[in-house]
């Protein structure tokens, strides 16, 4: 068991102690902190500003009247409402699939459904940088959990034929990020595929921070590679481009009574709020239109500007741009210096990511403004004495 004292200590002494503090995110990509200054937010998930979009506070509060502040009982007694049925109809038209299942959260939706599809007879193979939700789903699931090198697809061949070696009879089930939430870098889906294929396991892609900004209608990283025919489980989350929050795992309709029979996240919660199933309905509707395709690319050409500003011309592979400091102490000066100047990007630290490469996390958005992604570049330039 934990002595507080020594525990928080020890985190202090390493500079990873964290603390909550109050932010009021703002349209327009601002941030107004607790003292009132109001700063450039360069840390939000918020990749197409819809947060604050009139279509979603008007769908919100508009549900919020018509069905109540909330569900009042689980998915599987009560609380599954035709806004939350509309949804999932919704996602997996989007998506190209049989049938979708939405969860209160993405963690809730990692948890659930890996530990619905895989069981102690399986083996679970994993891309090492992976999120926490999806190792913590790979654990509870109970299955022999392996990692391989990121994107490394020489280190994932190496480990199913392993699989396959010891457990012949056993599920395999492979599972990566299609945007990698700290590098920002794209996972080499079509590779994938074609390997989850020859040693016939099944594939699960968390298009958390690809749902929305990739895609000619917003799906993910999937069908702008066009395979979302071979990705067999399309997870994501409600809370980066939707602008609100809950997640939901699109598949086979076979896959998703297993869910509803299944992931006990989904069974033994309370169901979302029907006005934010009905929020998180208008946003897919924005998302998968022709408004949608306009934020994507006016937040694209954002990232180009930014990625230039930063000394490295080119398509960027996301909105996610990695600053790597190293160490715990100068990532948190670093951030602290930047907030000075007005522009709030916190310091990431291990467990989040590996020990020693502490960074800034800058996320570009539809949100923002030319002339904050210029000002930002050079205040990193002079921050770090270098074009980074």
């Amino acid at each position: 068991m934990k002595i507080p004292e020594q525990f928080l200590s020890e985190l202090k002494s390493a500079g990873l102690l964290r603390s909550l503090r109050n932010v009021e995110c703002l349209p327009g990509g601002m941030a107004r902190m607790e003292d009132g200054r109001e700063v450039v937010n360069l840390a939000s998930n918020d990749y197409l500003g819809l947060a604050h979009h009139p279509a979603l506070v008007e769908a919100f509060a508009r549900g919020a009247r018509d069905g109540g502040a909330g569900a009042m009982a689980s998915r599987l007694v009560t609380g599954t409402r035709r806004v939350h049925s509309g949804l999932e109809e919704a996602l997996a038209e989007l998506k190209g699939t049989e049938a979708a299942v939405s969860f209160s959260s993405g963690y809730a939706t990692s948890v659930g459904v890996i530990a619905s599809i895989a069981d102690g007879n399986d083996t679970v193979v994993m891309d090492k940088l992976s999120h926490a939700s999806l190792i913590d789903g790979a654990r509870l699931s109970g299955a022999r959990l392996a990692t391989f090198l990121h994107n490394d697809m020489d280190s994932l061949r190496r480990k199913l034929e392993h699989a396959r070696r010891v457990n012949p009879a056993g599920g395999i089930l492979v599972v990566t990020e299609s945007v990698f939430s700290m590098d920002g870098d794209r996972a080499p889906l079509r590779e994938l595929v074609r390997l989850k294929d020859e040693f016939g396991a099944l594939l699960l892609v968390d298009e958390a921070h690809g749902f929305g900004v990739l895609g000619e209608h917003g799906a993910g990283l999937a069908e702008e590679l066009g395979v979302s025919s071979g990705v067999d489980f399309q997870m994501g989350t409600l809370s980066k481009a939707a602008g609100l929050s809950g997640g939901y795992v699109a598949c086979s309709r076979a896959w998703a009574d297993v869910m509803i029979n299944s992931a006990r996240s989904l069974i033994y919660s309370t169901a979302p709020p029907p006005a934010l199933a009905a929020a998180a309905l208008a946003a897919v509707r924005i998302i998968s239109g022709e408004e949608g395709k306009a934020l994507r690319r006016h937040v694209s050409a954002l990232a180009e500007a930014f990625s230039a500003a930063l000394g490295t011309p080119g398509r960027p592979v996301s909105s996610i741009f990695p600053v790597v400091i190293g160490e715990n102490g100068a990532a948190l000066s670093a951030a602290q210096r930047l907030l000075e100047q007005g522009f709030l990007a916190p310091a990431i630290r291990y467990p989040t990511v590996p020990r020693g490469t502490a960074r800034l996390r800058i996320t570009v958005t539809a949100a923002h403004q030319p002339e904050q992604i210029e000002a930002l570049g050079k205040r990193l330039a002079d921050l770090l004495g270098r074009a980074y």
